[in-house]
């Protein structure tokens, strides 16, 4: 039986709201999903006690510290690197932009990297510049429009001994694809090149083993797995190491200390450590249910891929009811994978449109009836463009969260029916 974690809406405070009488729907969660009690708590108590900067003699400055380390280590035990290889900034974009400039001086004319037409543009725009400020040479990964995944022959055709950088996402944030990362990496290593993967709509939905993946820099969203607004980097200490930091003089050396400039976002760090305490409260009742895939993991880290079992679990067969139930309705076109079989290769985020109805009126009349959807292009500027969409208002996308249920899906699609 598919595990069930409707209990866990009562940790979410936001769920209780109501639009024009109606319990509001969050199905928006891929641009942010909402953040439970334990965030808000932490987060409070942070600024009614602990504000200070950092390395004080004092009380207040030793508490920021120790919500630091915290979410360092605890952050570390979710992605399974270490504290100092997380590195945290103001979001995904602003960390993947630092880190290009950093690159990139490494960069001569007539190098190469390569991308893809399926990513967020916060992985394609920061690359973009660095390769035109260098002279460097840009590949582009086509997609197959019938599913919208990559097509992985044209890694093999333009990788070389040239490439220096390959960046690509671990899951769409427009179709759900999950691409098939450990190949890529294992791809770009063989040549030389360096892998940067965007984690941030991978993260929320499925375990996560930065060691295992072996890629060189992996990126994710805290407010995209019930955290705050910060953004997150783990990276090869190496790499950490010996790459140029864009820094104050007076700052650290130190890792993670010499990549996170200027004073960092304290009360959000103590956010980050009540969403992690509300998915190790979620994790260790189904410890037992995923004890063959936990192997000898111990600790925080145990707790947290438990937890990331669970809401994978819960989240397919969620994703997999919303799909087949808008295959039923007349007019209404889904783009991504579709196939039961292959609802293990996508996460639960869902791309449509509907014959005669804008993208955009479709979103306005479910805002009024109070769900929460997005519509347009979502960042995915190539991968919308590619389907010959991007003129056409984009698409409707209808993310879903371990949170949601099958009755709020029922209320949408009966919204969409009336259409």
């Amino acid at each position: 039986m598919t595990v069930d974690l409707a209990p866990f809406r009562s940790h979410f405070p936001a769920l209780t709201q109501t639009h024009a009488g109606k319990p509001l729907v969050f199905f928006d969660n891929p641009g942010g999903t909402q953040v439970p009690q334990q965030v808000i708590g932490q987060m409070t108590d942070y600024l009614r006690r602990s504000v200070a900067n950092t390395h004080g003699a004092f009380i207040t400055s030793q508490r920021t510290d120790a919500v630091i380390d915290e979410c360092h280590a605890g952050l570390a035990a979710l992605l399974g690197g270490e504290p100092d290889e997380i590195v945290l900034g103001a979001n995904m974009t602003s960390l993947t932009f630092a880190l290009s400039r950093s690159l990139a001086r490494e960069w001569q004319a007539g190098d190469e990297i390569i991308l893809t037409t399926l990513d967020h543009d916060a992985n394609v725009t920061p690359w973009l510049l660095a390769a035109e400020e260098r002279g460097v040479i840009v590949h582009f990964v086509d997609i197959n429009p019938v599913d919208c995944t990559l097509v992985m022959s044209d890694f093999e055709r333009y990788l070389s001994p040239r490439t220096k950088l390959v960046a690509v996402g671990w899951a769409s944030n427009a179709f759900g694809t999950i691409n098939d990362v450990q190949t890529i990496v294992k791809q770009a290593h063989a040549v030389g090149a360096l892998c940067f993967v965007d984690a941030v709509q991978s993260v929320p939905h499925i375990p996560c083993d930065v060691k295992a993946l072996d890629a060189d820099f992996v990126a994710c969203s805290a407010y995209k797995f019930f955290g705050p607004h910060v953004g997150v980097l783990w990276a090869k200490r190496e790499h950490l190491e010996r790459l140029f930091a864009y820094k104050v003089r007076p700052a650290p050396e130190t890792l993670p200390s010499r990549w996170e400039t200027g004073t960092q976002n304290f009360e959000g760090q103590a956010g980050i450590n009540g969403a992690l305490e509300y998915l190790g409260g979620l994790g260790v009742g189904y410890m037992e249910r995923y004890d063959q895939l936990l192997g000898e993991t111990v600790g925080q880290r145990a707790v947290l891929l438990s937890a990331m079992h669970a809401i994978a679990e819960a989240e397919q067969s969620l994703g997999q009811y919303l799909i087949q139930a808008l295959q039923t309705l007349k007019g209404v076109q889904l783009y991504g994978i579709l196939e039961p079989e292959r609802g293990h290769l996508r996460v639960p985020t869902v791309a449509f449109r509907k014959a005669g109805v804008t993208p955009q009126a479709i979103a306005k009349t479910f805002g009024n009836e109070g769900i929460c959807v997005w519509d347009g292009h979502y960042y995915a500027l190539r991968a919308v463009e590619r389907l010959g969409l991007l003129d056409q208002g984009g698409m409707v996308r209808v993310g879903l969260a371990h949170y949601n249920t099958r009755t709020e899906i029922d209320r949408m699609l009966n919204v969409l029916e009336s259409i």
